[in-house]
Order: structure tokens, then sequence, then C-alpha cells
């Protein structure tokens, strides 16, 4: 059986995203009017923690701190869709076992080709 789409069928996800961009617009425009409007230098001053600030913020360091914390957050996600699999194992059978097999295959390219690259090493 095929099956259609009409514009009328996206017509709810439409009515959706005009009304969540509407509102945050408003909220966003609502505050900033009614919001309290004194300023000082107290207040426009930075906090961090009782301690005065001392020096530039802007002290440059390695780019390998964030690429480790991309990479976890990558290969973490992908081992999360290892879980429904395991659950569902023997439900899915030989042709999940052959589809599971070749995630798990490119997972390991993926790794492989990251410390191929020296992304994990430190100097």
């Amino acid at each position: 059986m095929i099956f259609l789409s009409v514009p009328s069928d996206y017509m709810p996800m439409a009515i959706m995203f005009v009304v969540s961009i509407g509102f945050v617009l408003t909220t966003i425009f609502v505050t900033h009017l009614i919001g309290p409007k004194r300023k000082s230098d107290v207040k426009l001053d930075t906090f961090e923690c009782g301690i005065e600030p001392q020096g530039n913020s802007r002290i440059p360091f390695s780019i390998k701190y964030f690429l480790v914390a991309i990479l976890f957050v990558l290969f973490d996600v992908e081992v999360i869709f290892m879980y429904p699999w395991a659950v569902n194992f023997l439900e899915l059978g030989m042709y999940g076992f052959i589809e599971m097999i070749l995630f798990i295959s490119l997972f390991m390219l993926g790794f492989l080709y990251i410390v191929r690259k020296g992304a994990l090493k430190w100097e």
C-alpha cells in the first residue's frame, strides 16, 4: 500500500513550530520590556564566588580538551545504541546480529581513525 503525503499532513508540525518560535520571541521581548533596568557598576561587575577578578579571562589553552570532550560525547552516544540491541538480542535474530556487527565494525573503524590521527595523544 502506498501512502502519499499531502501538505495538510504537515500542518500540525507547522503550527507547533510557529507557536514555539512565537513563544520564545514573545518571552524575550516581554521580559526585556518589564524587567528591571537599574544598572550599576556593582551589578555589571563579574562575580566569581566572592573572589575579585584578576587579569584577563581569555587565557589560551590547548584544543585537546575540547577534542577529547567531543570525542567522548560522540562515542558515548554510539555506545548507547548498543543497549536496545542487547535487550532485544533474541528477538532480532541473525539479522539483528549482522546489523550490530556492521555497527560495531564502523564504530571501531572510526575509533582506529582517531587513534591513527593522534587525537588522543597528549604532549
